[in-house]
């Protein structure tokens, strides 16, 4: 028995020995052999992180108003499986769709949602309704679910109601649908982006933030214990070249035409001609990118850049620059309009009216837009080669390479006769975008030099306060500044003529604005239709100092016979004006109250007399008529080399304005009648002749005496009034100019006849 007993215990010792080593090689394993193991899955038990969401950065105009910012919202997310274990699911549903003003049928299938084992999810989004939320409405939810977790505790559940809100950002675009094809949108869900928004996404993007620590049960920061913490980084600042007024103005004036002629779609850009920042680019129809579920894609698409267009008559310019800068262009030379043939084309090319002006100068060709003046002047004179050179140079089958998605090369396909006197007016084989014919009309505008467009100004990271700024690009040269300044004086013409001007109707008063129209049938199964057009106006002022240059495009106005002057050039005069006014640009005319003299007290408006030293009797002729006044060549010569009045001076409406054209001694006195005594002292003075002044105010008689030394021109003056004042502009004018002008009138009356359909071009 004892012996038994004795078995007994040493049985039991060894077990519990047996145990006891074994509990030692376990706690040896477990702290020595696999410490770091468990120490590390210790730590991550007590470790916590939290993240902090980086902004993303904002977008803005030139003078830092926001076109885009990240502001605060909420998100709502839901536990299926602890509403239904806490038999709530008909309460979390009828609270969801009241607040969140979503249909419980949505609310309902993500409270229902099961996996394939057949339990509820853990966690579901609600994207539709309860993404993004603002604040009332987040408040308004936290309120309900208060209520919600009380009725829990009375019944003594947990208080957890499976109902989630989050704190995060949404995308804000607080201009709506100002410039909103430029600035794009993100969708809610951050994967789709479209404009600035997806091609400076990168930049954009900020870095999330974080903070790593130690917690213990209670979740607080055990003492001394290591932090790790990475400081979020928001995105960077995007600063545009875009002026919002400007862009207002923009897209005010394609809403007022858009309401006249329901267009397909229309365009309008705005810019620095000798930076080339883009001021304002406006398209129609566009979309309000907060709300961007509700438009069609067409509406978000950016035609300024991305649409390509037969360009018709605007495209005129750069063949008109061409042939001046080739020394082709004379203004007084003189050609056959109506219509023209070129070899190997059956069809004869015609001018917008059919039958032309009858024989005008390439002057009056331009003012008109005459398409035989252009084929003659791009097929004939310049021909196919230099004519591509030209067009390739200013630009046209290249991207412009702006800061903006989705942009057209365009093409440029001139290789046959017949293409290439189609491309001189800018048809046929010729497809360009907006923003080229922009940078091309800037460089005929800005002395010759093709700038790269660009739109945005700065990048600025607001972590580091760095800046980036964009600076102006030359391409290259394209014309010299003499055909610049000549392409303008030209161009002027085109709208300072207020009878027979085709870009009459962009006539700004006190502004020298030069431009051109276009209107160009649209291809429709491989043939050009007979109602459906693109009609434009391209120009910029003012011409001797360009601050501005606009582009206006219309594709398919509903009426097929309203072209470019009549659909386009208001458009641009209006966009033109009030950006005038926005940016101070001084006008270059003045037209200022002041008194006659008279004893009425009568006022007379003054005009500023233009600068026309250096220039053809005929563009200088052009000039002085557009301007209100009324001339006379002095002399024989072909340019004027001196006048009188100066530019820049003040005349009165019935005064003349004289051309000195040839050396004082081969001169003849002038006729004086009308003039001031300023002007009669400048004239005298000039020619070294004495004078005598009888009466004040303005002459109305001269008589000149000489002898063998010297001689005397003795004027007769007196006051003018309103009524009185000198309009015998034709008398003045020879036999020749005489009829030139009353042709001319003729002529006007049938582009009037002619002016609905516009150019053609």
């Amino acid at each position: 028995m004892i012996k038994r007993m004795k078995i007994r215990t040493l049985v039991l010792g060894g077990i519990v020995t047996l145990l006891f080593v074994v509990l030692i090689f376990h706690v040896y394993k477990v702290q020595v052999v696999e410490g770091s193991k468990w120490l590390e899955m210790a730590e991550q038990r007590w470790m916590t992180t939290e993240t902090f969401k980086a902004k993303r950065g904002s977008i803005v105009d030139r003078s830092g108003n926001v076109l885009a910012m990240d502001a605060i919202a909420y998100n709502v997310s839901i536990n299926p499986k602890v509403i239904h274990e806490n038999e709530i699911a008909y309460e979390v549903s009828q609270i969801l769709s009241e607040v969140l003003q979503v249909d419980k049928s949505v609310i309902d299938e993500h409270l229902n949602a099961k996996r394939e084992n057949g339990e509820y999810y853990s966690n579901r989004e609600l994207r539709k309704g309860g993404w993004n939320i603002e604040k009332e409405v987040a408040d308004a939810l936290k309120e309900a679910r208060e209520s919600l977790k009380k009725e829990l505790v009375a019944k003594k559940k947990t208080s957890d109601t499976g109902i989630y809100i989050f704190e995060t950002y949404e995308r804000f675009y607080p201009r709506e649908q100002l410039a909103s094809q430029i600035v794009g949108y993100i969708s809610l869900d951050g994967e789709h982006k479209i404009g600035l928004e997806s091609m400076f996404n990168d930049e954009l993007t900020g870095t999330d933030g974080y903070i790593t620590y130690k917690k213990d049960g209670k979740r607080v920061q055990i003492l001394n214990s290591d932090v790790d913490y990475v400081q979020v980084q928001d995105g960077k600042q995007i600063q545009l070249t875009i002026d919002t007024e400007i862009q207002n103005f923009a897209e005010e004036a394609l809403r007022e035409m858009a309401d006249k002629y329901s267009p397909k779609s229309a365009s309008v850009i705005v810019a620095n001609p000798n930076t080339m920042e883009i001021y304002a680019m406006a398209n129609y129809p566009t979309f309000d990118p907060n709300a961007y579920w509700e438009s069609d894609y067409a509406n978000m698409y950016n035609h300024a850049v991305g649409s390509l267009y037969e360009p018709g008559s605007t495209f005129k310019i750069v063949t008109l620059a061409a042939a001046i800068e080739e020394g082709l262009f004379d203004p007084n030379d003189t050609f056959k309009s109506g219509s023209i043939t070129v070899p190997g084309e059956p069809k004869p090319f015609r001018d917008h009216n059919r039958v032309g002006w009858g024989e005008i100068t390439y002057l009056e060709g331009l003012k008109y837009s005459s398409n035989v003046a252009f084929v003659k002047l791009g097929f004939e004179m310049l021909g196919g080669e230099r004519l591509r050179s030209y067009i390739n140079a200013f630009g046209f089958g290249q991207k412009t390479g702006v800061e903006v998605p989705n942009e057209a090369t365009g093409t440029i396909r001139i290789q046959y006769n017949s293409e290439i006197a189609a491309a001189a007016f800018g048809q046929g084989g010729v497809l360009v975008t907006p923003i080229q014919q922009v940078a091309a009309v800037s460089a005929v505008a800005n002395g010759g030099k093709l700038m790269k467009p660009y739109i945005v100004k700065s990048i600025t990271d607001l972590s580091t306060n760095t800046t980036t700024l964009t600076e102006p690009k030359m391409v290259r040269q394209v014309i010299s500044e003499q055909t610049s300044k000549l392409a303008g004086e030209y161009l002027e013409q085109v709208v300072s003529d207020l009878e027979r001007g085709t870009g009459r109707k962009a006539y700004i008063e006190g502004y020298r604005v030069a431009g051109k129209t276009g209107t160009a049938q649209k291809v429709v199964n491989g043939d050009y239709s007979s109602s459906k057009y693109v009609v434009s106006f391209i120009g910029y002022a003012p011409v001797d100092n360009p601050e501005l240059v606009i582009s206006v495009i219309v594709d398919e106005p509903n009426d097929s016979l309203a072209g470019g002057s009549v659909v386009a050039a208001p458009v641009f005069r209006e966009v033109m004006l009030k950006s005038l006014r926005k940016l101070d640009i001084a006008p270059n005319y003045l037209t200022t109250p002041i008194s006659t003299g008279d004893e009425d007290g009568q006022k007379i408006n003054m005009i500023e007399v233009p600068d026309i030293v250096g220039m053809k009797g005929v563009l200088a002729k052009e000039k002085i008529k557009n301007a209100g006044l009324q001339f006379e060549f002095i002399g024989d010569g072909a340019i004027i080399e001196q006048q009188i009045p100066s530019g820049g001076s003040l005349a009165h409406p019935g005064q003349k304005i004289y051309f000195i054209t040839e050396k004082r001694e081969n001169i003849n006195i002038p006729d004086l009648t009308g003039s001031s005594l300023r002007d009669a002292l400048e004239v005298t003075s000039l020619l070294g002749i004495k004078l005598q002044v009888d009466g004040s105010g303005y002459i109305y008689k001269q008589q000149l005496t000489e002898d063998t030394k010297s001689k005397t021109l003795k004027v007769y003056l007196s006051p003018m009034k309103q009524s009185d004042q000198y309009t015998g502009v034709l008398d003045e004018l020879d036999p020749d100019e005489q009829n030139e002008t009353d042709s001319n009138s003729d002529e006007a009356k049938q582009e009037d006849e002619a002016s609905k359909a516009d150019d053609n071009e």
